[in-house]
């Protein structure tokens, strides 16, 4: 069932990683359209613009003719290249404020922030196809400066000299150029603009994936609980099964004595052991029970072992009670912490059991000896596991479920207890247990 379930969290986990792939290669993509949406309305607003300068706003453009004459006393040398450069330099500065006004007005109700550049970035002369220049050239631009154009637009013209001779006829002289001009966009605040008009989307993706992730952890929370609830049954079921091993027995040693003979010491071993039954009956409807807690006197040290030696009349078992008073310590768990230590050193070779029962200032000393055949120093740290049993020297023949020690170590959780254990192979082992109480 676990490997199941970690399979399942598995398979979760790479679908829920594949839905947010899926979720962010989408927002991605569609980011990318809005992208180029919105640079196509930019484009086509100022294209026309763009490519008409000399007709807009008043605009001190360089005029065809005034480009031709200046490119032609550059390639003729009239003009030096820093002349030549910063004739273009004068025009983009004289033309810088209205170009900028212009654009931020066509723009100011959709709150675009918009950069642009335009520059030759290629002069040919054609009859020799010489290139009169090695970097672009910026004609105009806005003041807010272009870092890295989002779209560009580029454009090829030329020019062509003509004259008239003396016969009054206009010819075509070999002196033109190919102009190859780059105009570039960019909208500064592209990401707020698109993620202001995504926001909505953005959003109802979050809130899917955040939705399926809450939904699982619900799930998986809910699993872990039916879980533990499913481990307190078995754990229950384990406990109740194991607890009636003992009376159960008793009370068959009891009515075969019966059948023999009818003796009067028999009877309370058997109303004893009918009411541990009965108790342990209780404790599986623990929840719908109300009663309160039993508490253990001092002759019920005694009882215990008593039914132990009735039980197992081959072994003996020495009690030294020095309890004198009620303690509040639950009667059924103390018989529980007795009967099993004690059944567990029958199981395991002993012959003879030391038991003593000691009420110290402020805690209770239980103290259980045997001459068993002891515990393997790499098991002892084993041996209150749930199930556990003992490996050494092949001892399976043994009836029990490894419960037993399981038990007596909750019990001692429970009243915030330790335990401690010594043992040695061939020389038996001792379980010394300490609870502490207050009244």
């Amino acid at each position: 069932m676990i490997s199941k379930s970690k399979n399942l969290i598995a398979l979760f986990a790479t679908l829920f990683l594949l839905l947010l792939g899926i979720q962010g290669y989408f927002m991605y993509k569609t980011y990318q359209v809005k992208e180029r949406e919105i640079y196509r309305t930019v484009h086509k607003r100022l294209t026309d613009y763009t490519d008409r300068l000399e007709d807009k706003g008043g605009l001190k453009r360089v005029h065809d003719d005034t480009v031709q004459a200046i490119l032609i006393s550059f390639k003729n040398k009239k003009i030096t290249r820093d002349e030549f450069l910063n004739l273009f330099d004068k025009n983009r500065i004289a033309t810088e404020e209205e170009f900028s006004q212009y654009v931020d007005d066509q723009f100011r109700d959709e709150g675009f922030e918009v950069a642009v550049k335009i520059e030759y970035s290629s002069i040919i002369f054609n009859p020799t196809k010489t290139n009169l220049i090695t970097k672009p050239i910026v004609i105009y631009e806005t003041e807010k400066k272009v870092k890295k154009a989002g779209i560009l637009n580029t454009g090829t013209w030329e020019t062509t000299s003509k004259s008239t001779n003396s016969d009054n006829k206009t010819v075509t002289r070999n002196d033109s150029f190919s102009v190859k001009s780059t105009t570039g966009y960019e909208i500064l605040n592209i990401k707020t603009v698109i993620f202001r008009e995504l926001t909505l989307l953005f959003l109802c993706c979050i809130a899917l994936l955040t939705s399926v992730l809450v939904l699982y952890i619900f799930t998986i929370k809910n699993l872990i609980k039916q879980r533990k609830q499913i481990e307190v049954l078995h754990t229950v079921v384990d406990n109740i099964s194991h607890e009636f091993k003992t009376p159960i027995a008793t009370l068959k040693i009891a009515s075969k004595t019966l059948k023999k003979n009818l003796s009067q010491e028999i009877l309370p071993v058997i109303d004893r052991q009918i009411t541990r039954l009965e108790n342990l009956l209780v404790q599986i409807h623990k929840e719908e029970n109300t009663e309160e807690t039993i508490f253990i006197r001092p002759k019920d040290w005694d009882f215990f072992i008593q039914d132990l030696a009735f039980t197992y009349p081959e072994y003996e078992f020495k009690l030294q009670n020095n309890v004198e008073k009620e303690l509040p310590f639950d009667k059924n768990l103390m018989e529980t912490i007795i009967k099993n230590l004690c059944e567990n050193s029958v199981k395991y070779g002993a012959s003879e059991i030391d038991i003593h029962i000691t009420d110290q200032e402020k805690h209770l000393e239980i103290n259980i000896a045997d001459n068993g055949e002891g515990i393997a120093k790499n098991e002892v740290k084993s041996i209150f596991e749930k199930f556990y049993r003992i490996q050494s020297n092949n001892i399976h023949n043994t009836k029990g479920l490894g419960l037993g020690l399981y038990f007596v170590q909750k019990i001692v959780s429970k009243y915030h207890g330790k335990i401690d254990v010594k043992s040695e192979i061939k020389v038996g082992t001792q379980f010394k247990i300490k609870l502490p109480y207050e009244y």
